[in-house]
C-alpha cells in the first residue's frame, strides 16, 4: 500500500518534538497537516484521550492492538505494541494480542476487554449483552463508558490511517520480542463464551 494522500511539511519545532519523542515523526501527523485546524484539533484530542485514566492502561492498550489488528491499520499495531513496551506493560502480552485467541498469556479480563474490543469493531457491531454486563461488574460504569469512547477513538484513528495508505514505520522493529501475526481466517469476529476457542479476521 502507498500513501493515497501526500505528506505536508511540518514546522520546524513540531518535527523536532515528534522526532525527539518517537524517533520518527509520524505518518499519519504528516498526512493530516495537510489540513491544518483539523491535524491541530486531532493532536488535542490525542492528548486528552492520554489522560483519561478511569481504565487500566494495559487494558486500554490491548483494546487499541486489538482494533488495529482486525481492521488491518498495520501503523497502529505497530506503534502501540512501541508505546506499550515504553509504558512497561508486559511485552509478552503485548506482543501476542493480534492472536489473543490462541494465547495463554492473558487473564480472563484481559480476554474480555480484547473480545469487547473486536466486537465493538465489528460492522455492525456484536457486543453481547452478556459481555457487557461482565465488564460493567467488574470495571464499573465509569470505566466501562470510558473504556467504549476509546475503542471508538481507536477506530477512527485505525479507519482513517488505512484509508490513507498509511502503513507500519518499524516502530516496533526496536522491541526484543517480535510482533504475532494476526491469524488469517475467515467470518467476523464473535463474541460470548464460545468465542474464546474461534478466530476472527479483520
Amino acid at each position: 500500500m502507498t500513501l493515497r494522500v501526500p505528506k505536508a511539511e511540518l514546522p520546524a519545532e513540531l518535527r523536532a518534538a515528534l522526532t525527539e519523542q518517537l524517533g520518527a515523526v509520524p505518518e499519519p501527523v504528516e498526512v493530516l497537516w495537510n489540513n491544518p485546524k483539523l491535524a491541530e484539533a486531532s493532536q488535542y484530542h490525542s492528548a486528552q484521550v492520554a489522560q483519561w485514566d478511569a481504565v487500566d492502561a494495559s487494558l486500554k492498550s490491548f483494546a487499541h492492538m486489538a482494533v488495529a489488528a482486525q481492521i488491518g491499520c498495520s501503523w497502529c499495531l505497530d506503534v502501540n505494541y512501541f508505546l506499550a513496551l515504553n509504558q512497561n506493560l508486559d511485552p509478552a502480552k503485548a506482543s501476542q494480542v493480534p492472536r489473543w485467541r490462541e494465547s495463554d498469556v492473558f487473564t480472563p479480563l484481559e480476554r474480555e476487554v480484547l473480545e469487547y474490543a473486536e466486537a465493538m469493531t465489528n460492522t455492525p457491531t456484536t457486543v453481547t449483552d452478556e459481555l457487557a454486563a461482565s465488564l460493567l461488574e467488574q470495571l464499573g460504569a465509569p470505566a466501562l463508558v470510558e473504556l467504549n469512547a476509546y475503542i471508538g477513538y481507536a477506530n477512527m484513528a485505525a479507519r482513517c490511517n488505512t484509508a490513507h495508505g498509511i502503513t507500519s514505520q518499524g516502530y516496533s522493529d526496536a522491541c526484543e520480542i517480535p510482533l504475532a501475526t494476526r491469524p488469517a481466517t475467515t467470518g467476523p469476529a464473535t463474541t460470548g463464551p464460545a468465542a474464546t476457542g474461534a478466530a476472527t479476521t479483520a
